[in-house]
């Protein structure tokens, strides 16, 4: 596929460690790089890995996926990020563990990514100010334009941190729940007519170009230009594991963004995409046939 603008990535990559012994690899950063290769694009993944085993697997995974890994730093004093997964009463606990390698990227390769394009990240990796700082610098470089993806995992954010990096995006997204905690002016009811009230008030307040409202099955909210479209859920299909949905659907929105598609038009594929992930075991796909025939449907839509 043609890229017509870079797309550089920025953030955590760590391995999601259950009581079994499972471990799986993801990140929300990670996976948006992950299905932009996937689709035929070149992405730049900036993140930190440490010097163990978890590094070695994800630098092998980078390297037979095609992924572009010149900016994947190397930490020799802080370990490859984990997420630790215990489960109580039947629902999933989250346990990210600090002072992990991506909380310590450095801003000194940042010169050397395009200043132009799309600049993609989220705001867990920047609970540290190291990575915060990184970030900072790619961005007073940066001359395109910002996609937040919002992921606010207690304790690891404060309302000040994540309403500049709001303040500094063209794109956001996030969902129901987020918007409640940023827009703090108010008591957010979950109908269609307090969702669409609090979206005007939040893109108008923070200058946004569009701002997408994650609804799981209920599909998502679309603000754009002072207007608010709903984009109905995906055609019904068997849940198997919804981690890594959110993911998908941001990189597909991404991949329309560079090709240029129509708004509603690549809303529609990233509803859809994610869709597909849910049916899946795991956030992430390493079959290029299943990034091959979501392409051919959407090129004959």
């Amino acid at each position: 596929m043609q890229t017509r603008c870079p797309i550089t990535i920025f953030g955590e990559v760590l391995f999601d460690c259950f009581p079994d012994g499972t471990e799986v690899l993801g990140g929300a950063p990670f996976n948006v790089a992950w299905h932009l290769r996937g689709f035929g694009l070149s992405p730049f993944f900036v993140s930190r890995i440490g010097t163990d085993g978890h590094g070695d697997s994800i630098r092998s995974c980078m390297q037979s996926w095609g992924l572009e890994s010149s900016f994947l730093q190397i930490d020799h004093s802080h370990p490859t990020g984990r997420v630790r997964v215990t489960i109580e009463h039947d629902e999933p606990q989250y346990d990210i563990v600090p002072e992990s390698a991506y909380d310590f990227i450095q801003s000194s390769d940042v010169q050397q990514l395009p200043a132009t394009g799309l600049l993609y990240h989220g705001s867990l990796a920047l609970r540290h100010s190291a990575s915060a700082a990184a970030l900072a610098a790619l961005k007073a470089k940066h001359r395109g334009k910002i996609f937040l993806d919002v992921n606010l995992r207690s304790p690891w954010w404060s309302l000040e941190s994540v309403l500049s990096l709001v303040d500094d995006a063209d794109h956001v997204k996030l969902n129901a729940a987020e918007l409640a905690l940023l827009a703090t002016d108010e008591t957010l009811a979950a109908d269609d007519a307090s969702l669409t009230v609090a979206m005007h008030r939040f893109a108008e307040c923070h200058l946004l170009e569009t701002l997408i409202l994650t609804r799981g099955a209920q599909g998502a909210l679309f603000w754009s230009g002072g207007e608010i479209v709903s984009i109905g859920p995906a055609a019904p299909t068997h849940v198997v594991d919804t981690v890594g949905a959110g993911d998908g659907f941001a990189a597909a929105f991404l991949l329309g963004l560079s090709q240029q598609w129509p708004s509603l038009e690549s809303l529609a594929h990233a509803r859809d995409f994610a869709a597909a992930l849910v049916s899946r075991r795991g956030a992430i796909i390493d079959d290029r046939r299943v990034y091959e025939e979501f392409l051919n449907t959407w090129s004959h839509n």
